[in-house]
This record gives C-alpha cells, sequence and structure tokens, in this order.
C-alpha cells in the first residue's frame, strides 16, 4: 500500500528529497520515438523552463534535474525558513505568477482599499497559499499538470500524461544527498543519450557546468557552499569543484561501460562521507533500484523508524552502500 504523502514529507528528519514523475505506459515525453520517428525533443524545453520558473516562484530550491525521454528526475530542498519571511503582499504576488487568487487578493495586490472583513479573507487566503508555496505536492503538481496538458493539445488527446503519482524519497544524510544528486545528474550517461555529462543536456549539471565557465554558479539552483562552518546553512554541504571532478570520473567509468577504481584525486568528499569506491560506483548508477522512499545511513534511518513509529526498515541494500 502507498504510504499517504503527509508521512512520507517531514522536515523534522530532511529537507531534501528526490521526486521522479513517470509518463502513463512509458509514453514517450521527449526525445524520438524510435517506433513513428516522431520526435518530441522540444518538450524537455517546457519541463526544463517550467521547474525552473517554479523555483523562482516557490519556497523550494532545486539542488539537481534531469529531463529524460519518457521521466523526470529532480532532487529539492524545502526551505519553509524563507516563506516565513515573505509578508502577505509577497505571498500573494507569488501565487498569482501561478493563479488568478481571488478578486480580494488581487485587489489587495493593487493596493485598493478594503473592508476588514476581505481583509480577514485575504489573510486566510495568503495562509493558505503561504503552505502551498513549500509543498513537494503541490510544486509537482504546478509542474506536472501545465506539461500534460501542453502535451496533450500537441498530441491531440486527452487522459492522463503523467502517472497518477509522483514517487519521493526521503533523503537523510550528506552521503544520501550526493549519492543521488549524482545520480540524477549522471542519468543521460547511464541511458547511454549524452557521451559526457557537461554535454548532457537539460540537466542541472549542463547548467552548473555552463555558467561556471562564467565565473558564478546559476541563481535558478540551490547553490553549493562547502563545508559549511555554521549548523544552518543557504547551500549544499559540498565543493562545487569536488563535484564536478567526481562526476567526471564517475560518467567515464559509465560511459566505458566498465567497474573501475575512482582516481585517488577524488577520494575526499566521498572520505569525508564515509563512501568506498566500489560503494559510490553501485550506487551512483542504481540508486532507485538499491534504495526505497527513505535514504540514508544505517542510524539516520534507525531514528526516522522511531520517530515515524514504522516496524518495517526500508529496503537496506542502499545503506550498505553508503555505509
Amino acid at each position: 500500500m502507498a504510504m499517504p504523502r503527509s508521512q512520507q514529507v517531514c522536515l523534522a528528519d530532511t529537507p531534501y528529497y528526490h521526486c521522479v514523475s513517470r509518463c502513463v505506459r512509458r509514453a514517450f515525453l521527449c526525445g524520438e520515438d524510435s517506433s513513428t520517428g516522431v520526435s518530441y525533443e522540444h518538450r524537455r524545453a517546457w519541463v526544463e523552463n517550467r521547474l525552473l520558473f517554479l523555483a523562482s516562484v516557490f519556497s523550494i530550491d532545486v539542488c539537481a534535474y534531469a529531463v529524460m525521454s519518457n521521466h523526470l528526475h529532480i532532487v529539492l530542498h524545502i526551505a519553509p525558513e524563507k516563506v516565513d519571511t515573505w509578508s502577505t503582499r509577497d505571498v500573494l504576488q507569488r501565487w498569482h505568477k501561478l493563479h488568478k487568487g481571488t478578486t480580494f487578493t488581487q485587489q489587495y495586490v493593487k493596493g485598493e482599499s478594503l473592508p476588514s472583513y476581505a481583509l480577514a479573507l485575504v489573510e486566510a487566503s495568503a495562509s493558505l497559499y503561504r503552505q502551498r508555496l513549500s509543498d513537494i505536492s503541490w510544486f509537482m503538481k504546478e509542474l506536472n499538470e501545465p506539461i500534460a496538458r501542453r502535451a496533450n493539445i500537441e498530441d491531440d488527446c486527452t487522459g492522463h500524461f503523467w502517472e497518477g503519482r509522483f514517487k519521493s524519497q526521503a533523503l537523510l544524510d550528506e552521503a544520501a544527498l550526493l549519492a543521488c544528486m549524482a545520480y540524477v545528474d549522471l542519468n543521460p550517461i547511464r541511458a547511454k543519450i549524452s557521451q559526457t555529462p557537461e554535454d548532457s543536456s537539460f540537466t542541472s549539471l549542463k547548467r552548473r557546468v555552463s555558467s561556471a565557465k562564467e565565473g558564478y554558479q546559476p541563481k535558478a539552483l540551490y547553490p553549493f557552499v562547502g563545508i559549511p562552518k555554521e549548523a544552518v546553512s543557504c547551500g549544499l554541504p559540498f565543493k562545487l569543484t569536488d563535484y564536478f571532478e567526481l562526476l567526471d570520473m564517475t560518467g567515464r567509468i559509465i560511459r566505458e561501460g566498465k567497474r573501475g577504481i575512482i582516481d585517488a584525486s577524488l577520494l575526499p568528499i566521498l572520505k569525508r562521507l564515509h563512501i568506498s569506491s566500489e560503494n559510490w560506483l553501485c550506487i551512483a548508477t542504481e540508486f532507485e533500484k538499491r534504495t526505497a522512499n527513505v535514504v540514508g545511513k544505517e542510524d539516520a534511518i534507525d531514528h526516522y523508524c522511531e520517530s515515524h513509529h514504522r516496524r518495517r526498515k526500508p529496503n537496506q541494500q542502499g545503506v550498505k552502500l553508503l555505509a
């Protein structure tokens, strides 16, 4: 039985989540359908543009993504502290980028005078929108539904385009986060649709590499900040250069179709996270296969199961690989 989304997402456990949406019956989202010869490559841009637009609206950051031929991978970071700093007007202006809102919220944003009862309704609406703007389910809904409608219009058909429920995995620690991001960024290499990680179109890695050449990190993506000096940091707890080097070496091994040993110069980031080179290669290429709906080291998963009163532990294969 599928677990309710409310039980899968808990910010007390982790703000990081891996989300996957797949097309129904493995239909083509993007790329070229070999059976018909029809190309849907242009839809990749639809998904990427919508995803990065939503990142600018929601209090949710995009850490990694890969738009594949019939599915989509995203690693998200929920930032509830960000939405708490937004004023009522800020919340309404953001929500109006997605939906019309109500007559009263529209009037409020325009600065029109409203009676007290209308102001109370505006505040109630803003409170509801504030919750939605930091909710993964709403983020995925606002991503998938417009793409489905647009694709159905183009295909001149009706019905479901995506599977009814997107998959989500809680990434409980840094090792799980790093492994999942690498798996997502290297998906085109593993699927043999790209030769090198930096040439993988419509991925977060491609966007990060392009920006790095200009000397900056892309504003649309959650930044790399290195090992944080403080308990709270606004960014990924890895060095961008280390991540690039790690993916480059891992991508070479995947492309050559063999299991090798990662070069010694790439070991520091894995050593800090206590992941062996052999385990890294396995988890970076088979993350979904080896993991369940929560991913992390054994102590993190034990704490998660205890706090959520779960007797049955998730798949332990990934736990051993992250050790």
